[in-house]
């Protein structure tokens, strides 16, 4: 059960026998005036910006999103796509509710994308589907359909199960199919979690795919939101998710992840943990003197 995805030149490998992948969320105008404004003006400073920050804090890919209301979408898209190729090496999450943003950033794209998303609507089903195999992408599958989102996580399974079916009709494999399972926010939705946990179950017992989601959804609403998504996310590692769309720069958030994937064996020798907490250099030296000067 791998997902893989590619840039021009790194390959990431989405799986449960390995490292959890972090998709760095920041490169959306949704809620953020400025680069709204700024990549409808055709400047795109602060997306450098982000893509070099987050890749730096530990991001294995990025998802990139242009939706910009009575902007030119599918343009802005496909070059925001560029100049994030051009800067990095890792793969892209292409992200539009727009078909023909999707396709355009598609064109854009060298490699093999990761396309979020399809749901289970037919009408998208119908529009997004072939652009995947044309393409040959991946697609995250988000669980949800014309009914809209249940709160019975096994009717969200069964969505989720029609569109890996609708997938492989199209000759796409269920490896490229990558379910989100919609995290509620718990604030509003009491067993939000419990859902969740037991949606991405079904999914590996029963699909064998992969899933993802945007995991501070969560904690929307509450106070201290780091703290809920640095536990939150864990748990979800722990009952078998392999991915999520999330903010690497959260530097709690990013040892939660981290120390979950050690603890869950997918970190050899546990070097991913002592690299990312190894003392600035020098400090044990300075510290093993004092203490001998002490004695």
């Amino acid at each position: 059960m791998e997902t893989i995805l590619e840039s021009r030149t790194k390959t990431v490998i989405i799986g449960p026998n390995h490292p959890f992948v972090i998709i760095g969320e920041r490169i959306n105008p949704t809620g953020r005036k400025k680069l709204a404004a700024e990549m409808a003006a055709g400047n795109f400073e602060r997306v450098k910006q982000d893509a070099l920050a987050q890749v730096a804090a530990g991001a294995h890919m990025l998802d990139v999103n242009a939706g910009i209301p009575l902007a030119d979408e599918p343009a802005i898209l496909a070059e925001a796509i560029r100049i994030v190729q051009d800067l990095t090496d890792v793969p892209i999450s292409i992200d539009s509710s727009i078909v023909a943003a999707l396709e355009s950033g598609l064109q854009a794209y060298e490699g093999k994308a990761l396309v979020n998303s399809v749901t289970g609507e037919e009408e998208r089903l119908e529009a997004v589907l072939p652009l995947v195999k044309k393409y040959n992408a991946a697609v995250i599958a988000i669980s949800n359909d014309e009914t809209g989102i249940s709160e019975d996580p096994d009717q969200r399974f069964a969505v989720a199960r029609k569109i890996v079916e609708r997938a492989l009709d199209y000759g796409i494999p269920k490896e490229d199919v990558i379910i989100d399972p919609l995290v509620m926010p718990i604030g509003a939705v009491r067993y939000a979690g419990r859902q969740v946990f037991h949606i991405i179950r079904r999914v590996r017992e029963e699909l064998g795919c992969n899933t993802v989601c945007g995991a501070s959804n969560v904690s929307f609403g509450l106070p201290n939101r780091t703290a809920i998504n640095a536990a939150f996310v864990p748990m979800l590692i722990a009952a078998g998710m392999t991915a999520a769309i999330t903010n690497p720069l959260e530097k709690e958030l990013r040892l939660a992840i981290q120390a979950a994937d050690t603890l869950m064996g997918n970190d050899e020798n546990c070097s991913a943990w002592i690299a990312l907490n190894k003392p600035a250099g020098g400090g044990a030296r300075r510290r093993s003197r004092r203490a001998r000067r002490r004695g």
